[in-house]
């Protein structure tokens, strides 16, 4: 592991110096490989110190081999930087974990995490709830798909419709920084729904991230045989979700209370992590949907792996263990992006404290992806996988999302909409 106190010191000492400005958003890695290096199990040991330690693993066993590909620095909206800037040094944490005061917009704790801070991690799980992404955006296709890595075969397939809206602490589109109307405190609201196949077609789930972290978890369903919608109690986000490797915990890379997790600041260090130009990946690494638009492709083991170049970043890693003794995971390791603050590899071990699962996300710089997400400005996700490594079975995502043309109506956001789209 490589870690960076000379560079962490020198970063506090610009943060406390002088305004944030964009170049405070961009930490490019000291040890850049030259792209097109074909990671496999017979060079594996050469890229050991930069590869998290179960994606090596994966490489050493021959499941996957990976391709490096040149460092691009990842672009912020301006908005979110001017954010940062005004309300620098405001946000602070209260007396509990998860008590956030007085955060307004913007990245609640810039500049470089202290490790001397026992409660660093807590403000880089906060960073991580609040990174820049548009505050309205559809998923028009999101496509599961359901493998088997010892069948090599694809077990299911699901279609889903996809919406997110903030309500709170928006930055990109107006009104900013909060919709007139939130009755309910949100910050955010996550809404799917499924198209296909037809025996679950019309299942739905809202979940509410609501502002203030003391405030108990909301999610609802809509099952299609049941033809109600059922208000999720706490513990059933952490069930596999429609039979996927994936919890609604999961989602966004961890969609729970930030005071329902203990947060350890473990270090930075330099790793290969799936994030690329989308435009400037190779066309055997995408397939084409019906109406011309393209997404990755999966490689590897059955198919588990993003078919993206992989490039050196530099990342905060971030261990979090939940309070809740009932809970089935002992613990997560976050990779979190130093420049965007996305969870960008995530590490999951089951309740004894085995390795279980490996969740990677394959992102790309929205300046260089299809022209109707260029006023994006932030990272898109292009693609997720989830690797359970114990069944040898793996979920992954396709994503095609953009920021809609027209506002998102709020009102797509309830409980009523769930019953009329359901009908």
């Amino acid at each position: 592991m490589r870690y960076f106190p000379a560079i962490a010191a020198l970063l506090l000492s610009l943060s406390a110096d002088h305004g944030f400005t964009s170049n405070d958003f961009r930490h490019p890695p000291q040890k850049q490989l030259e792209a097109g290096i074909q990671i496999g199990p017979t060079n594996v040991t050469e890229f050991e110190d930069l590869l998290d330690p179960a994606l090596y693993e994966l490489i050493s066993k021959g499941q996957v081999s990976i391709v490096t590909g040149a460092y691009i620095p990842f672009t912020q909206h301006p908005n979110y930087i001017e954010a940062t800037q005004q309300f620098l040094g405001q946000a602070r944490l209260g007396e509990n974990v998860g008590d956030l005061e007085n955060y307004h917009n913007g990245r609640p704790f810039p500049g470089w995490p202290d490790a001397s801070d026992s409660r660093a991690g807590e403000k880089i799980a906060w960073n991580m709830r609040y990174t820049y992404g548009p505050d309205e955006s559809e998923t028009q296709s999101l496509t599961w798909h359901y493998k088997n890595m010892k069948t090599e075969k694809t077990e299911r397939t699901i279609e889903m419709y996809g919406a997110l809206m903030r309500f709170s602490h928006r930055h990109s589109r107006a009104p900013t920084p909060e919709l007139d109307q939130n009755p309910a405190d949100l910050y955010s609201a996550l809404y799917l729904q499924v198209q296909r196949p037809q025996d679950i077609r019309n299942t739905q789930l809202l979940t509410y991230t609501k502002k203030d972290d003391s405030e108990a978890e909301q999610a609802w369903i809509y099952l299609t045989a049941q033809r109600r919608v059922k208000r999720l109690p706490t513990g059933q986000k952490t069930d596999a979700f429609l039979g996927s490797d994936i919890m609604i915990e999961d989602f966004m890379g961890y969609n729970g209370r930030i005071r329902d997790m203990q947060w350890e600041y473990l270090g930075s260090k330099e790793i290969l992590a799936p994030m690329y130009a989308f435009n400037a990946l190779p066309e055997s690494y995408k397939e084409q949907k019906l109406d011309d638009l393209k997404v990755i492709k999966f490689q590897g083991a059955g198919e588990c792996f993003p078919a993206v170049t992989w490039q050196v970043r530099t990342v905060h890693i971030l261990k979090a263990t939940p309070i809740n003794p009932t809970h089935p995971l002992k613990e997560r390791i976050f990779s979190i992006d130093a420049e965007t603050y996305v969870p960008l590899l995530t590490r999951i071990y089951d309740r004894p404290g085995k390795l279980w699962k490996l969740g990677m996300v394959a992102a790309s710089d929205s300046s260089q992806h299809e022209a109707k997400n260029e006023d994006w400005q932030g990272v898109i996700t292009d693609g997720v996988s989830m690797i359970d490594l114990q069944a040898n079975h793996c979920t992954t995502l396709q994503f095609r999302t953009h920021m809609p043309e027209e506002d998102l109506r709020p009102s797509m956001f309830t409980t009523q909409q769930m019953r009329a789209a359901g009908r």
